[in-house]
Parts: structure tokens; C-alpha cells; sequence
């Protein structure tokens, strides 16, 4: 085979997934390491409707480093990412110093080239670098023969990648270390655990947030104290609460402890200084909704959670989704002609009665929601087998470049 010619770059493709947090990460104690100042909690959404996938090929003949990014050249600098290849290149050499061989082909020496796209919008506060420091750091991985804990690897490129290395329903433990060790994350459950568990994200925007979270975190550290009183006396109990409900599939308590996470969230996002304003009228009228919703049926069926952007993330029960898709169809009229609104995992139709919509009651809001995608609790990173799925060609450059070397 061609490709194992010594000349010829060799290649690997990796997925990796999206996480939402249901207990927030928000805040460092060591912005270096990116060391949090609380645990989280987080599910691990199905890569069938959002994912990264990176290609990373190595060979002598690279003269340099370089990665593409959506289809752009990025600098390969930036201090994370540089973090993440020290490392691996580190661990690499490490076990080649302890007897054990490199992988076929691969010098610990060469150059890598690296390509990574998104299936979904980058920078809207749907976690892409989650995504995609997790699927760098396992190509990486892959690719140089290392094994163990590579969550404290990914946590150096973003603290968010580290829960993406796994499936279902993970926990980031934030550890006491200051090097940083013991601040890895780890399984709570795997995504089969919790079969009936659906999640909706409701896309408000895909425009890039007006402040990004590594900016909005070091501002709340410096100056939120309510920030301090939910690391101290909110979070240790919170995330007991969450991993027995999470455990015990106990949609109630699991929802209930998601809406008042979010909701401390982003009160520490206004009490700090100046105030940082993630959510917009959209998103507001969303957790509005909600809450009527809820309340017309006497229980909790729904739960919104908002990450460092308008978009709403929505757990619920499979049992929910038809009724609650077609509520959002009806409060937030989605545009007649403007393609695909809901994305994803199929779902059934459902007719809304006149009581329902009176209960909950709102304004609609024409064009709120852009659309939706429906999707479920997935697997951790995996390797694609297809040669046809590299993003990078035989020459080790992005397929799509009319000129190779251009850059």
C-alpha cells in the first residue's frame, strides 16, 4: 500500500464530541493549567448531529507544524495548542525512553499537518473548542502511540475538552493539586444508561458571542462575589445532588438542579463587573416557556440550561419531544422558506391543544429560533476507519486546497 511508504505522509481521522454542562464550569484558579474553581458535570451529546473531526498526518518531509481550521490556516502558536502538542510529544518520547516502541512509520520528530472541521456553528456558545481540543489531543494521541489519562492534556487546550474525552455523563473533578494531576474527568455513566433522555438545542444564534468565555471567566474570578459563594457552599452539595439523580434517572431532580445551575450562571455573568450579558430577549422568552410549560402539566418534563451564549440547550424525555417541538414551532413561527427546521434525530408530530397554548401564554416571537437539532446523550471520541473520511490528502495537505502548498 502506497501510503506506507516512508515518504508519504501518514494519516489519521478522529471524531470527537460536544458536551453541555448541567453544573457549569466558570472560573479558574490557575489560568496556565486551566484549573477550575468548582467540579461540573456535563453530557456528552451524539456525534450523528454534532461533532468535530480532525485529520492529523505526519511525515518527515513537513517542514513545520501547521493546522486548518473550517476550511482556514490558523497560527499554529497559540498557546494551547501548543500545550496540547508539547505534550503528547512529551509522553511520546517518554515511552520511548521506557523500551516501548513509537508507532509504525512515525518519528518523534515530524512535523504534523492538522485539519479539523465542525459539524455546527463555531464560537456561539455550543462548546466547539470543547469539541475540539478533545479530537486534537486524541488524534494526537492516536497518532504518537500514547495511552492513559489524556484528559489533563485536552483540559490544557480548553477546560471544557477534558469531560468531552468521554461519553454519556461525565464528571470534571477539579482536583487540589497544584500541578494539576487531579484535575481529570471521569465517567459518571455511559450514554446507554439513560436511554429515554433527549436533548433539544434551540438555536437562537449563530453569531460569535460578544464575550468570550476565557475573558467573560477572569473578569467573574476577579470580581463576582457570588461567584465565591458557589464555589464554596453551591456546587460540592449541587454535584452530589446531580450525580445520585443522574444515577437514579431522576428526570426531576436532574431538571430541576440544571434550571437553578444556569440560572447562577448567569447571575454570577451580571453580578460581575462590568456585567456580561450571554442572554438575549429570545432566550429569555425560552426559559418563560419553560416554565409555563412545566407548570400547565403539573411536573417537570423540560429543562433549559444556557451556556456562555443565547442557545438553549432542552433535556427532556423522548416521551415530551413531539408536544414541546411543536410548542416552539408555535411561539417561535420559524420562517417559511428558511430550510430545515428541525435537524436531527426524527420526531414524531404532535397536535397542540388550545389549553396548552393559552397556558403558557406568550407573544410569539416570528424567527426566534433558527431551527433545531435533536439529538441525544453519544459516545466519546472514536477513530474513522475510512480512508475516503481524511481531511487532509496523500500530500498531507487539506483536500479542498486547488494549490497544496499554498498557505
Amino acid at each position: 500500500m502506497s501510503e506506507d511508504n516512508v515518504n508519504m505522509p501518514h494519516r489519521l481521522t478522529c471524531t470527537a464530541p460536544v458536551n453541555i454542562a448541567v453544573i457549569k464550569y466558570w472560573g479558574k484558579r490557575n489560568e496556565d493549567l486551566i484549573l477550575p474553581v468548582n467540579s461540573s458535570l456535563s453530557v456528552t451529546l451524539h456525534q450523528d448531529q454534532l461533532k468535530t473531526t480532525t485529520t492529523v498526518a505526519t511525515s518527515r518531509s513537513f517542514q513545520e507544524d501547521r493546522i486548518w481550521l473550517n476550511g482556514k490556516e490558523e497560527h499554529i502558536s497559540h498557546p494551547r495548542l501548543q500545550s496540547c502538542l508539547r505534550e503528547i510529544r512529551r509522553l511520546a518520547r517518554k515511552r520511548c525512553s521506557e523500551g516501548e516502541s513509537a508507532v509504525d512509520g512515525i518519528g518523534l520528530s515530524h512535523k504534523v499537518h492538522i485539519c479539523s472541521v465542525n459539524n455546527f456553528p463555531t464560537a456561539a456558545g455550543l462548546a466547539s473548542s470543547a469539541a475540539g481540543f478533545a479530537c486534537l489531543v486524541y488524534t494526537l494521541a492516536r497518532v504518537f502511540g500514547v495511552e492513559g489519562e489524556l484528559s489533563a492534556i485536552a483540559r490544557q487546550g480548553s477546560g471544557s475538552a477534558c469531560r468531552s474525552m468521554h461519553g454519556g455523563f461525565v464528571q470534571w473533578i477539579m482536583g487540589c493539586k497544584k500541578d494539576g494531576e487531579d484535575s481529570i474527568a471521569q465517567q459518571v455513566e455511559p450514554e446507554s444508561h439513560w436511554p429515554e433522555l433527549r436533548v433539544l438545542v434551540l438555536v437562537v444564534s449563530a453569531e460569535r458571542k460578544p464575550v468570550s468565555s476565557a475573558s467573560g471567566m477572569k473578569t467573574s474570578v476577579e470580581t463576582s462575589h457570588l461567584l465565591k459563594h458557589r464555589m464554596d457552599s453551591v456546587v460540592p452539595d449541587r454535584m452530589e445532588e446531580m450525580i445520585e439523580a443522574v444515577h437514579g434517572k431522576d428526570f426531576a431532580t436532574f431538571a430541576a438542579l440544571t434550571m437553578k445551575d444556569s440560572n447562577q450562571f448567569h447571575a454570577i455573568c451580571l453580578d460581575t463587573y462590568p456585567p456580561i450579558f450571554y442572554l438575549n430577549s429570545v432566550s429569555h422568552q425560552v426559559i418563560r416557556l419553560v416554565h409555563q410549560y412545566n407548570q400547565h402539566h403539573g411536573e417537570i418534563r423540560l429543562a433549559y440550561t444556557f451556556d456562555a451564549g443565547p442557545n438553549a440547550v432542552i433535556y427532556t424525555l423522548q416521551k415530551h419531544v413531539a408536544e414541546f417541538i411543536q410548542v416552539v414551532r408555535h411561539f417561535f413561527p420559524p420562517e417559511i422558506n428558511g430550510g430545515q427546521f428541525l435537524k436531527g434525530l426524527p420526531v414524531d408530530h404532535a397536535v397542540l391543544s388550545e389549553e396548552l397554548k393559552q397556558a403558557i401564554g406568550l407573544e410569539s416571537m416570528a424567527k426566534g429560533i433558527s431551527y433545531i437539532i435533536s439529538t441525544k446523550a453519544g459516545p466519546g471520541p472514536c477513530v474513522l476507519e475510512d480512508p475516503s473520511q481524511h481531511l487532509l490528502g496523500p500530500d498531507g495537505f487539506p483536500k479542498n486546497e486547488s494549490d497544496s502548498d499554498s498557505g
